[in-house]
């Protein structure tokens, strides 16, 4: 399976090989979710296969064993409701449906795929809040509409996106700035919002940068986290998106205290603005809490 994003996870996975067995409580609470078509070994093949031909497939599997696994399928069933059946949800309880499972390749939960046309896609394996996957959903539906399934969704704009973009076009990064933090004090939990106001302040902080400068001190001092800080900045505006990363979980790895806080703190920064479905950015989850942990 290949991944069609290009460039983002946040939230936490689960490695399923800690699984125990449910709670009483777990189980009764699983009595309550009935959504989407239950993916076997049956239905998989000869109902959601084809069904994938006429509108995008979003496969979800969970386990009762995880709370955030069982929070992501409720908010991905709220998501699938409001777009009006313009996708298909389907799930895959790992308990019930191993082999389906496997065949999925899921590692961890929640873990989605999408399939379009016969093809599957990774989505994410992170318990995204709903904003985030609201942006998921969006970039499958647009992966069908130029495969000729379904349209593209509407392009959604908040008042303050607009006033930061104008801001932008007459050269007031300050201005922008300020309207995407509005933003954010008011949709404090949009992922769209953080994105923005993000992408602003990574304008405004290498504004001023000389990237030849830059790249050659941190390569000349790769403990230097000010140094390695400004160099990432530089990469990640020009789309280097693995090697920013990298500098920075070398000095996660090798600083101590202030040093390695403030060297994860700006990872974290960056991680924002990549896409959610990215698997470098999947990969550097992963990296930082090896680091850390």
């Amino acid at each position: 399976m290949s991944s069609p994003f290009g460039a983002g996870s946040f939230g936490k996975a689960f490695d399923l090989s800690s699984l125990k067995k449910p709670t009483p409580e777990a189980a009764k609470d699983n009595e309550n979710i009935q959504v989407g078509i239950e993916a076997t070994v049956e239905t998989l093949p000869n109902e959601l296969m084809p069904l994938s031909n006429t509108r995008p497939v979003i496969i979800v599997c969970w386990s009762t064993r995880f709370p955030e696994s069982r929070a992501v399928l409720k908010s991905m069933a709220k998501l699938n409701q409001d777009d009006n059946g313009s996708w298909q949800l389907a799930t895959v309880e790992i308990e019930k449906q191993p082999q389906v499972a496997q065949a999925l390749q899921t590692r961890v939960v929640p873990y989605a795929v999408a399939i379009v046309k016969e093809q599957v896609m990774p989505l994410f394996e992170s318990a995204y809040p709903e904003n985030q996957l609201r942006m998921v959903i969006d970039k499958v539906l647009a992966i069908g509409a130029e495969q000729g399934i379904g349209t593209a969704p509407e392009e959604r704009t908040e008042p303050e996106e607009d006033e930061a973009m104008t801001a932008l076009q007459n050269g007031d990064l300050d201005g922008a700035i300020a309207a995407y933090g509005k933003l954010v004090a008011r949709k404090p939990n949009d992922a769209m919002a953080k994105s923005g106001l993000a992408q602003m302040q990574l304008l405004k902080r290498t504004q001023q940068l000389n990237p030849a400068e830059v790249i050659a001190k941190a390569n000349a001092y790769p403990l230097d986290v000010e140094a390695q800080i400004q160099c990432s900045d530089i990469e990640v505006a020009n789309g280097q998106v693995d090697g920013a990363f990298s500098r920075l979980l070398n000095c996660v790895r090798s600083l101590n205290d202030t040093e390695r806080e403030r060297a994860k703190a700006h990872l974290l920064t960056l991680f924002s603005l990549v896409d959610p479905a990215d698997p470098r950015l999947i990969q550097a989850r992963k990296d930082l809490a090896s680091a850390l942990f």
